[in-house]
C-alpha cells in the first residue's frame, strides 16, 4: 500500500508539473508576452529599460459573432500603444502608437498631425525640438517626413503608427503602412523597470547583451525605477 501510495503522489506530482509547464506555453504563446523597450522612439512615455506586458489575446480574430460577444477581444483603436511585427524584419518587434485607422487620410505638417483634415490632439507626443513657427520654416523642412508628410490614405487592414519621441522614432513615416496580420498585441502595464542604456538590450526588446545582465545583478535595486513599477500603459 505504502509503495501504491508513493507511486500516485509522483504521478500527482508529475501532472502537475505538466499541466503548469502547458498553461504556461499556452499563456506565453496567446495571451501574454513580455517585452523590453530598447530605444528612446516612446519617450517619455516609456523609457529604455521598461519591461511591459503585452495582451496578445485582445486583438486576437473572432470568427462569429458569438465569439465576439463572450471572448474579450477588441478592435484596434487610435491611440493604442501596439506591439507588432516589423514589416520590414518580422523577426523583430517594434512597439508604437496607432494613429491611423484603415480608410483615414493622414497628414503632417509642421510636426502636427492632421487625420482627414482635421488636427489631432497629441498631449503623449515629445519633441527633441519644438515644432516651429510658421514664419520659422525654410526650404529644407518640406523634405523631412519630421516636419511634412503625405497625405497619404491608409489601406483596409492597415494602420498608420507613429512613435511618441517624435522626432526619433522609425515609424510608418519611414517604413509605410502595417498590415493588420503583424499586430502581437496591445502594450498593458510595466511590471519592472530598470535604468538601462540602449545597448544594454537587443535591438528587437526581446534579450538582454551579457553586459546588460552583468549591470543588472550589480545595480538591481538602485537602478530599477520603483515609481513606474505596475504603471499602466495609456
Amino acid at each position: 500500500m505504502t509503495h501504491e501510495f508513493k507511486k500516485s503522489t509522483l504521478r500527482e506530482y508529475f501532472e502537475s508539473i505538466v499541466i503548469a509547464v502547458i498553461l504556461a506555453l499556452f499563456i506565453r504563446t496567446f495571451v501574454v508576452q513580455a517585452f523590453k523597450i530598447p530605444t528612446g522612439s516612446m519617450e517619455n512615455n516609456l523609457l529604455i529599460g521598461d519591461h511591459l506586458l503585452v495582451n496578445k489575446f485582445v486583438f486576437g480574430p473572432a470568427t462569429t459573432g458569438l465569439e465576439r460577444a463572450l471572448l474579450p477581444v477588441s478592435a484596434i483603436d487610435r491611440r493604442e500603444i501596439i506591439v507588432f511585427k516589423y514589416p520590414e524584419d518580422p523577426d523583430r518587434d517594434f512597439i508604437k502608437r496607432v494613429i491611423g485607422l484603415p480608410g483615414e487620410t493622414v497628414e503632417v505638417r509642421e510636426k502636427k498631425v492632421y487625420i482627414n483634415g482635421r488636427a489631432l490632439d497629441e498631449p503623449y507626443v515629445h519633441f527633441l525640438q519644438p515644432p516651429a513657427a510658421a514664419s520659422e520654416l525654410h526650404e529644407v523642412t518640406s523634405f523631412d517626413v519630421r516636419e511634412r508628410y503625405g497625405p497619404v490614405t491608409v489601406p483596409p487592414d492597415h494602420y498608420f503608427v507613429m512613435g511618441d519621441n517624435r522626432d526619433n522614432s522609425q515609424d510608418s513615416r519611414y517604413w509605410g503602412f502595417l498590415p493588420r496580420g503583424n499586430v502581437k498585441g496591445k502594450a498593458l502595464l510595466i511590471y519592472w523597470s530598470y535604468e538601462a542604456e540602449r545597448e544594454d538590450y537587443q535591438e528587437d526588446g526581446t534579450g538582454a547583451t551579457l553586459k546588460g545582465l552583468a549591470s543588472v545583478f550589480a545595480h538591481f535595486f538602485t537602478r530599477t525605477r520603483w515609481d513606474r513599477m505596475l504603471h499602466q500603459i495609456h
